[in-house]
């Protein structure tokens, strides 16, 4: 399917009918509970404010700067897009195939008057942008949920822009490792195991039960994952025309740059020991999740 629509329209959700059935199962997976999910008292101020907390999201919107197109690809709840939206003129772009995560997002944009982002409902491997749209593109924490990782990447590389730049995020295969104990335990203990032994839910408030179960659906109960590694990536990048920038965690033993700043590649021993030290910090205890940043 191309793309057809005028995507510009901010005042309707733009929806693209799905059929693909790995896809149909993630959206139901996500259709009860969304996430990750709003609190009762959000707002702008709330959520600019959470969002300036988050490291990666910080630097990120801080980089974009002002007057530039922003895909966030697999947004959920578009708490992101949100926060990329408020305080500046990006045109911020919010795709994801599940409508009830897009309503929330839409629902929030509308109520607090966020003017400048546009929400779409749509599968990934649509063809719903055209080629050399956007300045910038986040794609964190969705490939991996696809049927297709790297089908998925071509698919939403090929809208960036010369110049452009693109943030990915995937489950890393040796970062996940506590992961998938936990995972295990869960399978034979239930739900308490993981209310004593997952970092992130320890961490949560007991009351935020919301919060805490979307966490137990995502990181326990998703039907659809796939784990990947750096050099896995570095060879997308490389089929597709995107130098490598950056990665989180980096790639070899230098001292700690900015994330947007060039990095070294490092050597293959380098980028899997790096990779194994995952396990011990908390990256690996939050699910494992790794960071590549590149420029097309």
């Amino acid at each position: 399917m191309k793309y057809k629509k005028n995507f510009n329209n901010k005042n309707e959700i733009l929806c693209f009918e799905t059929f693909d059935k790995i896809t149909e199962k993630v959206k139901k997976f996500y259709h009860t509970k969304p996430f990750p999910n709003y609190r009762k008292n959000d707002d702008k101020f709330s959520i600019l404010n959470r969002g300036n907390k988050n490291f990666i999201a910080k630097k990120f919107k801080d980089f974009v700067g002002f007057k530039k197109r922003i895909l966030e690809v697999g947004c959920g709840t578009g708490q992101l897009s949100n926060y990329l939206a408020i305080g500046t003129n990006n045109k911020i772009y919010a795709a994801d195939a599940n409508m009830p995560s897009i309503k929330l997002g839409h629902d929030f944009a509308k109520k607090n008057e966020i003017k400048n982002i546009t929400f779409i409902n749509a599968d990934i491997f649509y063809d719903i942008f055209p080629e050399n749209t956007f300045d910038f593109i986040w794609c964190n924490g969705v490939l991996h949920h696809t049927k297709d990782p790297y089908l998925a990447f071509e698919k939403v590389v090929g809208s960036l822009k010369k110049g452009g730049y693109i943030l990915v995020g995937l489950y890393n295969k040796y970062g996940s490792f506590l992961t998938y104990i936990r995972r295990l335990f869960y399978k034979i203990f239930g739900k308490k195991f993981v209310m004593i032994f997952d970092p992130v839910i320890r961490a949560t408030e007991k009351k935020n039960t919301d919060k805490i179960e979307s966490w137990i659906n995502d990181q326990y109960q998703h039907p659809v994952e796939s784990t990947h590694t750096l050099d896995e990536t570095l060879i997308w990048f490389k089929k597709n025309n995107i130098e490598f920038i950056s990665s989180i965690p980096n790639c070899n033993f230098d001292e700690e740059k900015d994330i947007f700043e060039k990095q070294p590649k490092g050597s293959a021993f380098t980028r899997v020991l790096k990779q194994l030290l995952m396990i011990f910090s908390s990256i690996g205890g939050d699910g494992g999740l790794y960071i590549v940043i590149g420029k097309k």
